[in-house]
């Protein structure tokens, strides 16, 4: 069944190959904001891999999967950051990386406001740049109405729960992440804009990974992620929102 999705993901990236648009008015601007006039070597896909469908079936919940590589020789990854070009707010995600963190895999939800390259940049510890881009057919997301109302996604905010297997792990956080650009349906009014902004999680002490967010990553943020090889102990998360709440939670890991 995987193979089978992953043929029909690659076709559907191909069909829509011959109608790929440029980059857009918004990119340069973005790419001069966080790298000035460092080089982006465009990747072969030796090093980094971006997953996404060629067209969103829910623009507000896009699955995302990531995955980078540094080669033999190579230093080792520092930053992965995630732009959506055409998304209210571009820089969706930035992660960042415990020392010497030669392979990392990461898999959440994302919103996706309009038809829109995606990027993914990664960040070398020598400071090389590499960069890979996805281009994706959906409206709406960041600006969907939610299916319920504000009172019920706020019931049990930041609650976590742990999922492991093998040497991956899987973060959710209950939290409405709003925009503040979605409508109520019931009041007509906006909710305010209301998300995680901070998530840092360590195993027994050390960094696995942190990343500054925003309402990019839909409601009730996941994150999916690899460990480091060999590791083990007390895998623990932080989790700070836009009011600067904070929660934590920690689940034990057994050494893979």
């Amino acid at each position: 069944m995987r193979a089978a999705a992953r043929f029909l993901l690659l076709w559907g990236a191909a069909a829509v190959g011959a109608e790929l648009p440029p980059d857009g008015e918004r990119w340069p601007a973005v790419r001069e904001s966080l790298f000035g006039a460092r080089a982006l070597r465009e990747d072969d896909g030796a090093r980094l891999t971006l997953n996404l469908p060629a067209r969103a079936h829910d623009a507000a919940t896009v699955p995302l999967a990531i995955e980078a590589r540094a080669l033999p020789g190579e230093a080792a990854l520092r930053r992965l950051y995630l732009v959506v070009d055409k998304n209210p707010s571009p820089v969706g995600a930035v992660f960042e990386f415990g020392d010497g963190r030669r392979r990392v895999a990461l898999e959440t939800r994302i919103r996706i406001e309009d038809y829109t390259w995606v990027r993914l940049i990664a960040e070398q510890a020598d400071g090389t740049l590499h960069v890979t881009r996805h281009y994706i057919k959906a409206a709406g997301g960041c600006s969907a109405p939610a299916g319920k109302s504000l009172a019920e996604r706020m019931a049990g905010v930041g609650e976590m729960r742990w999922r492991l297997r093998d040497t991956m792990a899987q973060l959710q956080i209950r939290h409405p992440n709003n925009s503040g650009l979605a409508m109520d349906q019931l009041t007509r009014l906006y909710d305010p804009p209301y998300f995680v902004r901070d998530v840092t999680v360590t195993l027994d002490g050390q960094t696995v990974f942190s990343a500054r967010v925003d309402f990019t990553i839909s409601e009730n943020p996941s994150f999916r992620f690899s460990l480091p090889e060999g590791a083990g102990g007390e895998l623990r998360a932080v989790v700070v929102d836009t009011d600067e709440r904070v929660f934590e939670s920690a689940v034990a890991v057994t050494a893979q």
